[in-house]
């Protein structure tokens, strides 16, 4: 009965963050936890969800020219490089200090999404700017990604909007980001030996499922504003529910 509980949340999470292109990492984590999972099985699922989920979403955001190539590549190298030294210092940290630095990436995050406007005019960078803005945030996405178990979606989307990219375009190149660096810190992860193979198959062909309804409903019936408001509400609700389980308020 839990696998058939997590396999319709995986299915119906995956579908509704596929529109963001964050993948579920984020909301699998502490929901695997609360549900009686230890914290590092659940990071190293999430991770492995976020990489196969996204694989498909990106193949449709690609077909849809949502990706933005020119600013993706940079991000995607530098967080291929750190995500797994982030997989593998996360033993050594304790879970309390890991579950408040999720909650801080939540909200901040949602306030991005929700607040963040870009300039009315569009300021053209040279490409030298591009890669070294975008290593410094795929570097940091990478090793928070590997150290939570959520991929560094939450950092890559706001850098990506900063960039001046429409949501769609942010959505569709963090996401093709996201599958490398979460397949690189589920292999950092996995090295220390954390994984449940039954809870592994029920979730990815969930994921599988709902990314490929997800991704389509994004390129054809969202709206950006409609998305970045999606994002901060699902991001904000999570970030409210792990602060009330830490003791706050």
């Amino acid at each position: 009965m839990l696998y058939l509980v997590i396999g319709v949340l995986v299915l119906v999470l995956s579908g509704v963050l596929a529109m963001a292109g964050l993948g579920a990492a984020f909301l699998f984590v502490p929901l695997f936890y609360w549900l009686g999972i230890p914290l590092g099985v659940a990071a190293s699922t999430a991770l492995l969800l976020n990489a196969v989920s996204l694989t498909f979403a990106s193949i449709t955001y690609w077909r849809a020219h949502l990706v933005n190539v020119r600013v993706g590549i940079p991000i995607t190298v530098a967080a291929v490089v750190t995500a797994p030294i982030g997989a593998r210092v996360a033993p050594h940290v304790d879970t309390t200090v890991l579950l408040w630095l999720f909650s801080a990436f939540l909200i901040f995050a949602g306030a991005m999404m929700l607040f963040y406007r870009r300039p009315t005019t569009t300021r053209r960078t040279g490409r030298r700017a591009e890669i070294a803005t975008g290593s410094a945030v795929g570097s940091l996405a990478g090793f928070l990604g590997g150290l939570l178990g959520v991929g560094g979606g939450n950092v890559i989307l706001p850098a990506l909007n900063g960039f001046g990219l429409d949501a769609k375009k942010a959505a569709g190149t963090t996401g093709l980001a996201v599958v490398f660096s979460s397949l690189t810190g589920f292999l950092g992860r996995m090295s220390v030996g954390h994984l449940d193979v039954r809870l592994m198959v029920v979730s990815v062909v969930a994921a599988t499922g709902g990314s490929l309804i997800g991704s389509r409903l994004m390129t054809t019936r969202v709206s950006n504003t409609q998305l970045k408001r999606l994002i901060a509400v699902v991001l904000w609700a999570v970030a409210a529910k792990m602060l009330w389980d830490l003791g706050v308020g």
